[in-house]
């Protein structure tokens, strides 16, 4: 791994909780499951796609990262704005699921904390499922909470900025399922 492109280290409690679904208490979550179609290729495109960032990337984001791909301890900074507006959020990958080599009802995927500098505490987990009838589906899961004063002041704001980045995860997961380059 190249050198690190965010300092510091995991700044909430239940660092791995998204791994099993259950939030700290305190902290505010969200869970979401959207339907993306049938299938084990549409799995595997749409899997092999959230384990390269493709969701952060495509989303409108501005993504760095020291790790091509996501493994456990990568680095990654995502930012959204411009200029001296820009909001800057770094984490570090917790925990990964990668892809079965069987065809069975599985999931895949990975869960990221937040480090300092980041405008809430907590993490973040993006995962593909595939069930026995074949049913593809994406699980976002967060718990948080505003890191600061200033992100508590503008409380309903962070949340509709938090809803809004997860509806283009969303749809970015909806592009890698109708195979858009």
């Amino acid at each position: 791994m190249n050198a690190r492109i965010a300092g510091g280290e995991l700044n909430y409690a239940g660092i791995g909780s998204t791994e099993h679904g259950q939030a700290p208490e305190g902290f505010a979550c969200l869970v979401s499951r959207t339907y993306l179609g049938d299938g084990q290729a549409l799995y595997r495109r749409v899997a092999e796609g959230v384990l390269a960032w493709e969701l952060q990337k495509r989303s409108g984001l501005r993504v760095r990262t020291d790790s091509a791909t996501v493994v456990p301890g990568a680095r990654v900074v995502s930012g959204f704005g411009v200029g001296p507006f820009r909001i800057n959020a770094p984490c570090e990958v917790v925990w990964v699921r990668p892809v079965a080599p069987d065809n069975g009802p599985q999931s895949a995927g990975f869960g990221y904390g937040t480090l300092p500098g980041h405008p809430e505490r907590g993490e973040e987990a993006f995962e593909v499922e595939i069930d026995a009838a074949g049913r593809v589906l994406l699980k976002i899961t967060a718990f948080s909470r505003h890191s600061n004063w200033f992100y508590r002041a503008g409380g309903l704001a962070a949340r509709a900025a938090q809803r809004h980045v997860t509806s283009r995860y969303i749809r970015s997961a909806q592009e890698l399922a109708a195979g858009v380059s």
